[in-house]
């Protein structure tokens, strides 16, 4: 069988001007996931990212890391269908029908660096609304991100043969979809994972044809194992 290892991207810059851009944290995440693959003897046989900054500079810290013990790191593929959901599309889109029942939401939600259980709380309301799928048409519905997800595993599937290793550099949302899709688990139980999973976690899946099943969660034994609880971190 083959394997597609599914990686959340490091730390990103939460409360900066551009989120889209890895943290000190991540980039120290996004290193110590490529040493522990190479420490593994991991290798890969295809490199995918969605295009955000984030997943692409995860890929290129981690596989810098299996260059460095001469491990093969193939060039990184970009492929769209694998990146996050427009978050601060959905909250500026369902924020207004929450105000009456939240009022300090708006305040929260653009400090959310500084109230990061209250974020947390609202922004899982919003996803629930957002799930439902009771919107505006021109936000992206969560059906429509999952079959573009969706069409992405699938382009990767009709490639691979049974015996190779795939990385997808990624993101929370991005699994989530994939979990969805894979286990049949209801969207909102699989946004109860999608809170779970730590940045350059480790999510992997074997296939062999165009049978797909999920082999393991989020590990991030390769934070864990420093004892180091800043390095495990979840936006």
């Amino acid at each position: 069988m083959g394997s597609i290892y599914l990686i959340r991207h490091g730390q990103a810059s939460f409360g900066a001007d551009n989120y889209d851009v890895l943290s000190e944290t991540g980039i120290r995440q996004a290193e110590l996931l490529g040493k522990h693959l190479a420490h593994l003897g991991v290798s890969f046989d295809r490199c995918l990212s969605g295009d955000l900054r984030r997943q692409q500079h995860t890929a290129q810290a981690a596989l810098a890391q299996l260059q460095a013990v001469g491990l093969p790191a193939p060039e990184v593929e970009i492929d769209p269908a694998f990146n996050e959901f427009d978050a601060d599309a959905v909250i500026r889109t369902l924020l207004p029908g929450l105000l009456t029942e939240e009022p300090e939401a708006l305040y929260i939600l653009r400090n959310g660096a500084q109230n990061r259980a209250e974020f947390q709380r609202l922004f899982a309301i919003l996803i629930g609304r957002w799930l439902s799928g009771e919107h505006a048409a021109e936000l992206e519905s969560w059906q429509s991100f999952v079959d573009k997800v969706q069409a992405g595993l699938e382009r990767i599937l009709a490639q691979a043969d049974s015996k190779q290793n795939i990385a997808v550099f990624t993101s929370g949302g991005t699994i989530t979809a994939l979990l969805h899709l894979i286990t049949g688990v209801p969207a909102n139980k699989a946004f109860e994972l999608n809170w779970q999973i730590v940045n350059t976690s480790l999510n992997r899946l074997k296939f062999r044809g165009r049978e797909v099943a999920l082999a393991s969660f989020n590990s991030h034994v390769h934070l864990e194992l420093l004892k180091a609880p800043e390095l495990i971190t979840y936006r």
